[in-house]
């Protein structure tokens, strides 16, 4: 114990950093400067690569391959219209349908609804669904979501087939049983961040609400969501970059159906997934055409993740200005 007290004198808790210290600091700003930059040296290298195998299909397709709906090797006709369609409507309704639960998931695990050990036992089941590989949930979908949603799609469409979204009949694979199973894979990402952003919420700002006579819910909904809405909008932009980039569970489940549909029972196809099925046996010809659709891909990723960046900057910043 004296060996501690010594050790700890009071002129070196409060004097100032030792040369050491200022050693270690400058060493860490390096290191983390360097990381930062490597990581964005490598995102500079991925677009240099894929975009200059890509070169020749820009070259010969130009922009009407984003706007083309057909795929046909033996024709030599590619277009991505679909793909994209597929892409970003899969995306946004497993964002819809992933976001409300994780969301409403990271509320009843941080707001005192349950006991915490039983609540770190939801916790620790909902983050374990993150390490199930994407192939299983494919084959889950398959066997069990398809067959349990198609008797409620053929309702759907027997009795509002007038309405675009319940047109066609579930089949088989088809846009809404890959979003639901998309939207269970993106729900670990969405829920663990925005826990992360509803527990930084200071105590004291839960304790105004109720001092001013809130409810429950009303000082969840209307004081702690609004507080933490940035942090849980960091989580929706991570988990719809998930569902962006997500391969083989939609492979298996989208229909890879070259259409234009709102209907959620028809099938889809999206980029990943045409990249995925098609590169194993592309020719020469075929690589650079699936570069360039690799390279709308990564564009539209980097698109949304910048945007939501910007957006989660500009919504900080006007919380920290009290606007």
């Amino acid at each position: 114990m004296k060996v501690f007290e010594e050790a700890l004198t009071g002129e070196e808790i409060s004097g100032p950093p030792s040369k050491s210290d200022y050693l270690m600091d400058r060493s860490f700003r390096g290191i983390a400067m360097v990381c930062a930059w490597f990581i964005i040296g490598v995102v500079g290298l991925l677009l240099w690569e894929i975009g200059y195998k890509a070169i020749p299909a820009i070259r010969e397709y130009h922009l009407g391959f984003l706007t083309g709906t057909t795929w046909d090797v033996n024709k030599q006709v590619f277009g991505i219209l679909p793909e994209i369609w597929g892409t970003l409507y899969s995306s946004f309704l497993a964002l819809a349908i992933g976001g409300f639960f994780g969301v409403s998931m990271a509320i009843f695990l941080t707001q005192d609804f349950l006991p915490a050990r039983l609540a770190l036992v939801f916790r620790t089941i909902v983050d374990l669904l993150a390490a199930i590989p994407s192939v299983v949930y494919g084959f889950w979908g398959i066997f069990i979501v398809v067959p349990f949603i198609r008797p409620v799609a053929d309702w759907l469409n027997a009795e509002f087939g007038w309405i675009p979204f319940f047109s066609t009949t579930l089949s088989g694979p088809g846009m809404l049983p890959a979003s639901l199973v998309l939207a269970i894979m993106i729900l670990p990402t969405i829920a663990a961040v925005s826990q992360d952003a509803l527990r930084q919420v200071p105590y004291r700002i839960k304790e105004a609400a109720f001092g001013l006579g809130a409810t429950r819910w009303e000082a969840i909904l209307k004081v702690i969501l609004p507080t933490a809405s940035a942090g849980i909008f960091g989580a929706l932009v991570l988990g719809f970059g998930r569902a962006l980039g997500e391969t083989m569970a939609l492979a298996m489940l989208v229909g890879n159906s070259n259409q234009l549909s709102l209907s959620l029972f028809s099938p889809g196809n999206t980029l990943a997934a045409l990249l995925a099925l098609n590169f194993p046996e592309a020719g020469e010809r075929e690589i650079p055409i699936l570069m360039y659709a690799a390279l709308v891909l990564l564009l539209i990723t980097l698109a949304v993740n910048m945007i939501g960046t910007a957006i989660m900057s500009l919504s900080s910043r006007q919380m920290r200005s009290g606007k």
